[in-house]
């Protein structure tokens, strides 16, 4: 009988490490085992040794977009007078109603261009910092979203997004609409993929988040997340060819978990159960930027255990986002990597802004 009970004790103990060990995979298969082994290898290729070129690069660009800019443009708000070259993002103000605006040079690659609705992919080429190689879909076709429903995520119907996330081919996905998506177990989106939001009002909200695991070449732009629930597990389908059983996910709004290139620009993000963004696991190469940051917690962790030295791989650029009200830690949380935190905007914090163990490379340059 003691035998019995030592045997269920262990098998439980080892079941809680999974989450941790295998994010959210109860079933570590053939499938699963070759993706981590791909996904370790780009990480390892992805790498750059001498990173300071990267940032060197990123700032050469900020500083010629600046002098390009006129520095007599300025924009007339209820409280004053501010130059154009930042987002004005503090105080109380009129919306601005005038010519469209590129306040940097990533959005000023694509932004206020009168025909960006018929050259969307134009986007890929737009991206700086670590995630610069991020082409995302740009090779694929467009998949249109046109149901926002997600009742069957082991055979997923066509024309909702969870059916062109698990495509293998790349794609570019856009929505027919405005649309509120409850999504009732996590999105496993597959590599290869662009999801913009461009043109429509997209929210993910009430339901569970996005998971990028052992991808690579991803990018999300123009999404609403707010109000992510942890999901229950089950039988899901994470690909065309492979299904498998997830246990229950944390509630973050987005997990990036060992995946490489990846981009996030112009999410709104608040109210999520566990982090608005994690990426953990030798997960490297990712640029966030131009997003805007409320209402939450612990808002973005950037490594997750101080025993996991492959994460001294990580190499992130967070650049032009707005940390904004009823923050209070995380802007981030940094282990063990390489680090260009970049022209921020830090509203209000509550514990610290930006913090960091296990020996991080931390640059923060020009954040208020």
């Amino acid at each position: 009988m003691e035998v019995t009970k030592v045997r269920f004790a262990l098998f439980f103990s080892f079941a809680a490490l999974i989450p941790g060990l295998w994010a959210n995979i109860a079933e570590f298969d053939d499938f699963w085992k070759q993706r981590e082994e791909e996904a370790w290898n780009i990480t390892l290729a992805t790498y750059e040794p001498n990173p300071e070129n990267v940032t060197n690069h990123f700032n050469y660009n900020v500083n010629k977009f600046l002098k390009e800019t006129s520095a007599n443009q300025t924009i007339d708000f209820e409280d004053g007078i501010t130059n154009n070259t930042r987002r004005y993002l503090r105080g109380k103000h009129k919306k601005y109603t005038g010519p469209c605006m590129a306040t940097n040079p990533i959005d000023r690659c694509w932004r206020c261009k009168k025909n960006w609705a018929k050259n969307r992919k134009r986007l890929a080429k737009c991206v700086l910092g670590f995630g610069h190689r991020t082409h995302g879909g740009s090779k694929g076709k467009y998949y249109v979203v046109t149901d926002n429903s997600d009742h069957d995520v082991l055979n997923p119907k066509p024309g909702t997004l969870r059916h062109a996330v698990i495509q293998k081919r790349p794609l570019w996905i856009i929505f027919a609409r405005t649309m509120h998506i409850k999504l009732s177990q996590e999105l496993i989106i597959q590599s290869h993929k662009t999801i913009d939001g461009r043109g429509a009002d997209v929210h993910i909200a009430y339901g569970a988040g996005f998971t990028l695991q052992f991808v690579h070449n991803v990018i999300i732009h123009n999404i609403h997340i707010h109000r992510i629930v942890p999901s229950s597990g089950g039988l899901i389908r994470d690909s065309e060819d492979h299904f498998g059983y997830r246990t229950v996910g944390d509630g973050d709004g987005i997990s990036i978990f060992g995946s490489s290139n990846i981009w996030l620009d112009h999410i709104s993000m608040s109210e999520c159960h566990d982090g608005l963004i994690d990426a953990i696991q030798g997960s490297t190469a990712i640029t966030i930027s131009n997003c805007h940051f409320t209402h939450h917690d612990a808002v973005m962790l950037l490594g997750a255990s101080d025993s996991y030295s492959k994460d001294q791989f990580m190499q992130v650029t967070l650049a032009f986002n707005h940390f904004g009200k009823e923050l209070l830690q995380r802007m981030p949380r940094c282990r063990w990597g390489f680090f260009h935190v970049v022209n921020n905007d830090y509203t209000h914090w509550k514990m610290y802004a930006i913090g960091g163990s296990m020996h991080p490379t931390i640059i923060s340059q020009g954040n208020l």
